[in-house]
């Protein structure tokens, strides 16, 4: 935390590996020291820290798992997986959900599950027309983030959520490193 706050980065910019021990470590510390107000937090910083329990642990299953972080139970037998595979199928094609992709009729495009239909949607999402992700660039990012305003995005199947949040699964495009916030 102290590399961020002396260099004046952001939260969501910290150099720890997404999901690792020492990335939820962080976010606790912060929650604890904002709850004592020792350390003060803008934009995302401070909606991690207030609106979720990132960093925090529960009990599932008997198991601690670390809370508001996507995991995957690589202990599932296939059965369970089968399911899991079932239920995530679109247009008769089985798809991987909620994992951006590149290509299709826009830059990215994402499989998602409708919340209130149950049924799996396609979401085409980033520009064609030849401007670049500037994702490694602090102040498009924050250009971007307050031109969208990302902070009201929370709808999963609408393409503005997954532009605001494209950041997080960078790496996984092609991309250096993930960040945390929004791009």
């Amino acid at each position: 935390m102290s590399y961020n706050i002396n260099n004046k980065k952001p939260l969501t910019e910290n150099t720890f590996r997404y999901g690792s021990d020492a990335f939820l470590d962080l976010w606790a510390e912060a929650r604890y020291l904002y709850s004592r107000n020792a350390i003060h937090l803008l934009g995302e910083d401070k909606k991690i820290v207030t609106e979720t329990n990132l960093g925090e642990y529960g009990i599932y299953d008997g198991k601690q798992v670390p809370l508001d972080i996507p995991m995957i139970d690589e202990t599932a037998d296939d059965d369970e997986m089968e399911e899991i595979e079932e239920a995530s199928e679109y247009q008769g094609k089985k798809v991987q959900l909620n994992k951006p992709k590149r290509g299709g009729s826009k830059k990215f495009y994402v499989y998602v599950r409708n919340p209130k239909t149950k049924k799996v949607k396609k979401v085409s999402f980033g520009d064609t027309t030849g401007l670049s992700t500037k994702v490694n660039n602090p102040k498009a990012r924050k250009a971007f983030a307050k031109r969208q305003q990302c902070d009201k995005k929370k709808d999963r199947t609408k393409p503005g959520y997954w532009s605001c949040n494209i950041g997080r699964y960078w790496k996984s495009l092609g991309g250096s490193s993930n960040f945390s916030g929004y791009w």
